[in-house]
């Protein structure tokens, strides 16, 4: 069963935090460094530690569905990669099937997402 999420319910200071742990996430695997340390550590000093395990399972699946590393932007702005992950979590909607070919990938990025969505909502209203 999923809840339906009002996509302004994941304000702009929402994104930036999700964007800011998928640099964090990627930054880990590049590394070869254990991704949900990496994660808790930053998502600790904007009080929402909670999101650690959230944003790893989010992230491993959303690359599976992409079928390629994710990409991060940079200082001049998102990826494409960022910008739909931001836009899959503002949305209320499920995966668009473009994204995961496979049935199974699809549905456990979409129960991913709504779990996200959910955590980012109960997030501290203020974080930084």
């Amino acid at each position: 069963m999923h809840v339906a999420i009002d996509g302004a319910a994941v304000a702009p200071d929402r994104a930036e935090l999700a964007t800011a742990g998928a640099r964090c996430w990627r930054a880990a695997r590049d590394k070869r460094e254990a991704t949900q340390p990496r994660l808790h550590a930053l998502l600790s000093e904007r009080r929402c530690p909670m999101l650690a395990a959230a944003f790893d399972s989010l992230l491993n699946l959303y690359e599976q569905a992409l079928d390629h590393p994710f990409a991060v932007g940079g200082e001049g702005g998102l990826s494409e990669d960022e910008r739909l992950l931001a836009n899959l979590l503002g949305a209320a909607g499920r995966v668009p099937g473009c994204l995961a070919a496979k049935r199974g990938a699809a549905t456990a990025l979409d129960c991913a997402l709504c779990s996200t969505r959910i955590l980012l909502t109960l997030a501290p209203k203020d974080i930084q």
